[in-house]
């Protein structure tokens, strides 16, 4: 797969393939207490652990069988000297999104890979392990929310984004990493309700119209954000920089790093906001 380019049809083929690999890393995450886990502090104050690893293992010998020499960007293993070329088509996974929920006991906590061709999130991958559930979607396809069942997914339903609504918008925040900026947006609106929560569980939200939006205003990194990304695009929604322009992803030279993003459900609510 070295040079090669996914497009949505295939991506379309592989998601079930994808679905059991995610599916398999929950299954191994689940039997890994948060109360006698490993854990170690990273260069850059965030914790990992045994279960990140251990995660991150499995869906990497998994890739590398399915898709043989597709470069694989995953948060764990992001800054060793690794030569990529991330111009046509690579994977982008964050193996345990919400390390902080998952030691804190918490079921916030996600599992998250994303197809990523020419610098744009085609399809996102999304596991909830101590919620049993999964959402996944094609950009352009489908967007659906299934049942995880052991290292298996069924039962999958179609999700949309919803309109904005006329009273009673909600917004999904951050409960670790919300701030000034991101509370300034959100008065903007005037009455809102906020909804707090770690990890990519707030793309879910977003996607299946349990929440409208999801802004994020400080800087994250591309794992955070491409599964969910994806997901809300193919619900029906849209995923932009503040000032509505278009995320790219693999850029090696930033360090993966996204200075700041607004998911929306409703794609006419953005434009609205900018014009």
């Amino acid at each position: 797969m070295t040079g090669s380019e996914i497009l949505p049809a295939q991506a379309t083929r592989l998601l079930d393939d994808l679905t059991r690999i995610v599916a398999r890393a929950c299954a191994l995450v689940c039997t890994i207490s948060p109360a006698t886990v490993v854990k170690r502090v990273k260069a850059d104050r965030s914790p990992v652990t045994a279960a990140d690893e251990a995660s991150e293992a499995v869906i990497l010998e998994g890739v590398s069988r399915l898709l043989p020499g597709l470069p694989v960007v995953s948060e764990e293993s992001a800054d060793t000297k690794q030569s990529f070329n991330l111009d046509r088509s690579f994977l982008i996974v964050d193996p345990l999104d919400g390390t902080r929920e998952f030691l804190d006991g918490r079921d916030e906590f996600t599992i998250n890979l994303a197809i990523i061709t020419r610098g744009l999130p085609i399809a996102g991958i999304i596991a909830a392990p101590k919620r049993g559930q999964l959402w996944r979607g094609i950009v352009g396809e489908k967007a659906e929310r299934l049942r995880l069942l052991g290292d298996a997914a069924d039962q999958a339903q179609v999700i949309r984004t919803r309109a904005w609504p006329s009273r009673g918008a909600i917004a999904a925040v951050s409960r670790s990493h919300f701030d000034n900026a991101t509370d300034a947006f959100l008065a903007s609106f005037g009455s809102i309700t906020r909804n707090a929560s770690g990890s990519a569980i707030k793309f879910c939200e977003v996607a299946e119209g349990a929440a409208d939006l999801y802004p994020r205003l400080a800087a994250t990194c591309e794992w955070d954000v491409a599964a969910g990304h994806a997901l809300v695009a193919a619900a029906g929604g849209v995923v932009t920089s503040p000032k509505g322009i278009p995320l790219v992803y693999g850029r090696t030279r930033e360090k993966f790093r996204v200075p700041a993003f607004v998911a929306w459900g409703d794609p006419r609510k953005a434009a609205s906001t900018r014009s």
